[in-house]
């Protein structure tokens, strides 16, 4: 092999070869992107669809059907999986794992907006996600307090995320937990009845007096003027003051048939740390960034921010990834500085100089390693780390032999410069094919298909590039370093440390050599006996693709019957967190109550609105992972058996995102028969053992009000089914029919909510006896007079 002698030959060459690769090493572990986890782009989206109010037959009839008929029309769709619930619909869009996710996402987009005309007009809202790692949260910050108002609450959370906001390598800062304001327009129907009027009336005149519509502009002498119109509301007492009629000289305004206030919309997401009431920021990365970068950015933000703060508001951080990712980097010195310290005591029979040699290749193949990731475009995350602490015990390999084949001839009497080039071209194929093998050995995770091999590729391909640089160097940097630095020895047998060492290798190893040399057959039965008893402990350790999460850190999910109202559900929430407070390894648990925890963990999804939801993100800082499990073992067998709710205490997994380790889907048209054969696979699936948390959505059927409308009734009187349904919405949910808009600064947009009086916070059954029904003759007709209210059992 002639690539040492070159490399010895030309030092000059390989001099400047050696430092430039050195710089090249150091500006990418300075420069590369470093994230918690690998940066991958699924094919995958999350449509959700908000339709308030729509139990989920129509919204699947009106909503889910059509649009599920239009995005399998598709090219390269895998599947499509939907979630159908009260006013909310999720779909799980998923694509072939080989097609393109940015076109793929113009495509959906696209489809969904040509579909859009045909869908209900009253669709709140369609969002379109894609489901990719800068999405999670890198920073979770909660502003406690007990007694501030939400108001109050809203006005530092909003403070904070616009400070935040100005940071340019954040993508996305967002805070939760606040409700936002609302104008309350309460109309008193009698007061309405005795004026001859009815709430329609009341509803267009608000409408009428709130439209901003562009007044133009007009030309005066010299000067363009802008014309500026009505627009929007200001104050409550615009609102108050607006006519709602005018006739026979007498003026109706609003005031005189509602009260009217400022208030809140209804709580839907309840937000608390380790007990305490408490709103949430929370922060992600644009792709690329490194994160300790990041972090030098976020914290000195946050001081000054937190000293701004009233007394009665504190801000704590919940969540930080950078720490996890300084530990991470952390653990990776510490275990280069152990290599580096075994490398000199086991290279000590060869004598110091020999042992610096090898030093120096280590930190020049991770260089040269690191280099190769960046050209590849990977980042620093959690499995490249592993990779190169993996190649840590594998790159020396090469030099170590390297250098003591280079021992042994200048043992035998070459000069430095014949020793190193003789010996290194002596034994070159054998370090090229041991080098080989140990790249076909990481290959098949390199080549693994879909989701799983995007997600594990950058561990094999850091051990490859680490080891394919270790070999470089073995047989260039270290005969040129070797033919420097390296002496002759004044003995054959070299010093007394290696003379000791063949010493011991002849009589312990040596011998125990020449006895398996003799009796062949023997050493082939026992090396198989050990071979299919290290089968035999497969099933005591188990197996799994990606194993658990060692962060140390857990959710527990809390979810109640379907149609529970968020009230119940932050009950058995606060039971939940009463326990959480006696287990002294917890350091803090962040509750959400009607929604999912923002994502703080690249494979977990946040759940979407639902009153019958709850997750407590739970951490438990310093323990090992055995012991995180333990506390979640604890928390189960004391959560398990709780009355008329489902907990669940879930670990962090690694790998690609996935509903379950294992999920079962049923198809059929009728659901009845649905219904009854997942009872039945549920019930297999729980005589399994080692089975946890077996779900089967269909376990409860939800019940449901429904109005049935004498139709023949209303239609004698001149009332349309849209008067009732419109009737029927404003006592139950409000109308939003205006914009109310505080004349103060950067001020938000409210709505203006007309609705009937309530007796408590949210609306109850008495609500029916409270609403009348406009008639052709304009009389106002009570509801019960032409429509029935009556319990039902709804689809899930």
């Amino acid at each position: 092999m002639k690539l040492p002698e070159f490399a010895v030959k030309n030092y000059q060459f390989t001099l400047v070869v050696f430092m430039g690769v050195l710089a090249l090493g150091l500006y990418s572990l300075f420069t590369m992107p470093r994230s918690e986890d690998p940066d991958i782009h699924p094919p995958q989206f999350t449509v959700v669809v908000i339709y308030p109010g729509t139990n989920p037959k129509d919204m699947e009839q009106l909503v889910v059907d059509p649009m599920e008929k239009k995005i399998n029309e598709l090219d390269d769709i895998k599947h499509v999986i939907t979630d159908v619930s009260d006013g909310l619909a999720v779909m799980q869009v998923q694509y072939k794992y080989s097609s393109d996710p940015d076109d793929k996402y113009q495509e959906l987009v696209r489809e969904i907006n040509a579909l859009r005309n045909n869908l209900p007009a009253d669709i709140n809202d369609i969002r379109i996600n894609k489901q990719i790692p800068s999405d999670v949260s890198i920073y979770q910050y909660a502003l406690i307090s007990e007694n501030a108002s939400y108001a109050q609450l809203k006005k530092f959370s909003k403070a904070f995320k616009e400070r935040l906001e100005k940071i340019k390598t954040l993508k996305k800062v967002e805070y939760s937990g606040v409700p936002e304001r609302q104008v309350h327009v309460n109309l008193n129907l009698q007061k309405i009845a005795q004026q001859n009027l009815t709430q329609n009336q009341v509803i267009a005149a608000l409408q009428s007096e709130n439209v901003n519509i562009p007044g133009g502009s007009i030309t005066m002498a010299t000067k363009k003027l802008n014309i500026k119109t009505s627009g929007n509301y200001r104050t409550l007492d615009e609102i108050a003051n607006t006519v709602v009629s005018a006739s026979a000289g007498k003026i109706v305004l609003l005031k005189d048939v509602a009260d009217i206030k400022m208030g809140y919309e209804d709580e839907t997401h309840i937000t608390r740390l380790n007990g305490f009431r408490c709103s949430f920021v929370n922060l992600s990365q644009k792709e690329g960034e490194n994160i300790i970068a990041v972090q030098g950015q976020v914290e000195p933000v946050v001081a000054a921010f937190e000293k701004e703060l009233p007394a009665n508001i504190e801000l704590v951080k919940v969540f930080d990834q950078a720490k996890s990712v300084d530990i991470r980097l952390s653990h990776f010195a510490r275990d280069f500085g152990i290599a580096i310290l075994l490398v000199l005591l086991t290279l000590l029979p060869l004598g110091t100089r020999a042992s610096v040699v090898v030093m120096i290749s280590i930190p020049l193949s991770l260089a040269i390693g690191l280099t190769m990731m960046n050209l590849l475009g990977y980042n620093i995350n959690q499995l490249s780390i592993v990779g190169m602490i993996v190649a840590l015990g594998i790159l020396v390999d090469d030099s170590i032999v390297v250098v003591e084949n280079i021992e042994r001839y200048l043992r035998m009497g070459y000069n430095r410069v014949e020793a190193s080039i003789k010996a290194s071209s002596q034994i070159g194929m054998a370090v090229v094919g041991c080098t080989i093998l140990l790249i076909f050995a990481f290959l098949p995770l390199v080549f693994l298909p879909e989701g799983a091999g995007d997600f594990i590729r950058s561990l094999p391909l850091s051990v490859i590039t680490t080891v394919f640089a270790s070999m470089l160097v073995s047989l260039t940097i270290v005969p040129f370093l070797s033919s420097v630095i390296l002496k002759r020895h004044a003995s054959e047998e070299g010093n007394f440390l290696l003379r000791g060492m063949k010493r011991g290798i002849h009589k312990t190893y040596g011998s125990l050599l020449d006895k398996a040399l003799k009796r062949p057959v023997w050493t082939l039965v026992i090396a198989g006996l050990i071979f299919a008893g290290s089968l035999g402990l497969v099933p005591l350790i188990g197996n799994s693709l990606f194993p658990k999460s060692e962060k140390p850190m857990f959710l527990i999910d809390i979810e109640t019957p379907q149609g529970t109202n968020i009230k119940k559900t932050n009950q058995v929430t606060r039971y939940v967190e009463d326990i959480l407070k006696k287990e002294p390894l917890i350091t803090s648990f962040a509750t959400n109550v009607g929604k999912g925890n923002p994502r703080v963990y690249y494979n977990v999804i946040q759940r979407n609105e639902s009153e019958n939801f709850a997750e407590i993100f739970v951490q438990v800082e310093g323990l090992e992972t055995h012991e995180k499990v333990e506390v979640i073992e604890r928390l189960r067998k004391k959560l398990e058996r709780y009355p008329g709710a489902e907990i669940k205490v879930k670990d962090f997994e690694q790998g690609p995102l996935v509903e379950a380790p294992l999920a079962y889907r049923i198809y059929g048209e009728d659901l009845e028969d649905l219904r009854k054969t997942a009872f039945k696979v549920a019930a297999l699936l729980d005589k399994v053992e080692g089975t946890i948390y077996v779900n089967n959505p269909l376990q409860v059927q939800p019940t449901d009000l429904k109005v049935n409308v004498n139709k023949q009734k209303a239609g004698t009187l001149g009332i349309s089914s849209a008067d009732i349904d419109r009737t029927v919405r404003l006592g139950a949910a409000g109308l939003n029919v205006a914009t109310f808009r505080e004349d103060v600064g950067k001020a938000d947009n409210y709505n203006v909510n007309v609705s009937v009086s309530r007796n408590a916070a949210t609306q109850d059954y008495s609500v029916f006896d409270k609403l009348y029904v406009p008639s052709a003759s304009g009389a106002s007709i009570p509801l019960k007079n032409v429509a029935k209210i009556e319990f039902e059992s709804s689809p899930n």
